[in-house]
């Protein structure tokens, strides 16, 4: 076992702390080593799973119970339909099956028997809660439906990474009905500014927001809404989506109800989803060298009490940090108190950073002779000094001063990386060696898109909303029309 001073990652057995590639170095071997040592997830024996282990699992408990928090209270009820999805289902709605068909597991045998009808394993829920939707929609009196159901999807990815795409991961999807076209886009609309301030108010990742190209929406859907994060290698990642379907799947479905003029009509329908894919998110857009950087909201622990082991310290110092952890818990603060004997204080300084664990409090015999305590903070290090009598208070305080700052240095890097430009051969320079949000002028011609993405691999992430005025004065940046919409280009995962 070695040590290291000032804060960084000590090297030791196996199943303990290691070190980890520097970020700048390589960062997709410094993602996936740091969600391993870290112990957020493990590769399952199966290819392109993964076994999400505890304490990953606390990220995505406490994001789950934040989000379901404001579903609800947005008047949406959770309820939960079948894995399996009959194929002619799916055939039903052939652009829909189309979307989805590269990536559909199938099942084709139970238990000794061949299946007379082969059964999809969820990629998404549209078809099996469309038929039902036509079961139980009748009248005008029915409507809106607002459903929501936290499941696991399967899609069988060709390339996978944890948590970003895998082929099974956990999401919540939400399915709605409604009476007019302008019920469902106020719905859709409703949800993405619900996940635009869920990802930027708990998760401290600041996101645009905005409108997909008829080439990114999703299979049979109307319009597509997206908010959209930039990661700390300047790739941005998709992370919720909100579709109005318009009437699609209702008439696949034949999901009808007799308006209030006793008229049958189709229903109008949307659904929206995150994903697991955010605890990715979090690792990308906070971490560093040094390891993970939990946003206080979600994270799995917000402080952890660290007793120095001098002397007599179970009889002097090991009593005070019980208290100061029962009182924090007391006020529902997530604490751990280590107070484990076969590791030094500075071998648990560096595993709980690595872990990215918000506040450490530290405590020896000194500070408990001074009636103090030390607190470090995991985003900048700040180490503040503070009389026991003030514990709580102070903790409270810094949590809320940490949580703010993760935000504001996201924002600053994602202002930072974000450039404009007219001229398409800057822009290529630019993604190639930049990377990070481009944003240009586009003709509103898939051919245009489709041209820009072979020639740069960069994509038309979203049409951000409030467009500025004299667009159309503009040339489109690749073939000089004229332009429509002012968008946001990046590389993405």
């Amino acid at each position: 076992m070695t040590e290291k001073k000032g804060g960084k990652e000590l090297v030791k057995e196996e199943g303990f702390v290691k070190q980890i590639t520097p970020k700048s170095e390589d960062f997709s071997r410094w993602y996936v080593e740091l969600i391993r040592r870290a112990e957020l997830a493990d590769y399952a024996p199966l290819k392109g799973m993964m076994v999400i282990r505890p304490y990953g699992y606390s990220i995505w408990e406490n994001i789950q119970r934040l989000l379901d928090q404001r579903i609800k209270a947005s008047g949406h009820q959770n309820a939960y339909f079948p894995l399996f999805i009959p194929e002619s289902f799916l055939k039903k709605e052939t652009e829909h099956l189309q979307g989805f068909s590269p990536e559909v597991a199938w099942v084709t045998q139970g238990g000794q028997e061949e299946l007379e009808e082969r059964l999809a394993v969820r990629p998404t829920s549209e078809a099996i809660i469309g038929y039902m939707y036509s079961k139980w929609i009748r009248s005008w009196r029915d409507l809106p439906v607002l459903i929501n159901q936290w499941a696991n999807i399967v899609r069988w990815e060709k390339v996978t990474r944890p948590f970003l795409r895998t082929t099974e991961f956990l999401w919540q999807e939400g399915h709605t009905a409604h009476e007019t076209r302008e019920e469902a886009e106020e719905e859709t609309r409703l949800i993405l500014e619900m996940y635009r301030e869920f990802v930027e108010t708990e998760l401290a990742i600041p996101v645009i927001a905005g409108r997909k190209t008829e080439r990114e929406k999703f299979a049979g859907a109307m319009e597509t809404y997206s908010i959209e994060g930039l990661m700390s290698d300047g790739r941005a990642l998709q992370m919720g989506t909100s579709h109005n379907l318009g009437q699609h799947f209702s008439r696949v479905f034949n999901i009808r109800f007799e308006d209030r003029q006793q008229q049958l009509q189709y229903v109008w329908q949307t659904s929206w989803g995150v994903s697991t894919r955010l605890v990715g998110a979090l690792v990308m857009t906070h971490g560093d060298d040094s390891g993970l950087k939990f946003p206080p909201q979600v994270a799995p622990i917000q402080v952890v009490i660290v007793p120095i082991s001098l002397g007599n310290w179970k009889e002097k110092v090991l009593p005070q940090a019980q208290k100061i952890s029962s009182l924090l818990r007391e006020q529902e603060m997530r604490v751990y108190l280590d107070a484990r004997e076969e590791f030094t204080p500075g071998w648990k300084f560096s595993e709980w950073e690595m872990r990215g664990v918000p506040l450490r409090l530290e405590i020896g015999p000194r500070d408990v002779q001074n009636n103090q305590v030390v607190l470090v903070r995991r985003d900048n290090r700040e180490k503040i000094t503070v009389p026991l009598s003030e514990v709580v208070a102070k903790v409270h305080q810094v949590l809320t001063e940490i949580q703010k700052n993760l935000f504001h240095l996201a924002g600053q890097f994602q202002q930072e990386n974000t450039c404009q430009t007219e001229d398409y051969q800057e822009f290529k320079e630019i993604i190639e060696t930049k990377r990070g949000f481009l944003k240009a002028y586009w003709c509103g011609q898939t051919t245009c898109e489709e041209k820009i993405k072979e020639e740069t691999q960069a994509t038309i992430r979203v049409i951000p909303f409030g467009q500025p005025e004299g667009v159309a004065t503009h040339k489109c940046l690749r073939c000089g029309a004229k332009a429509q919409w002012l968008v946001y280009f990046a590389k993405a995962y």
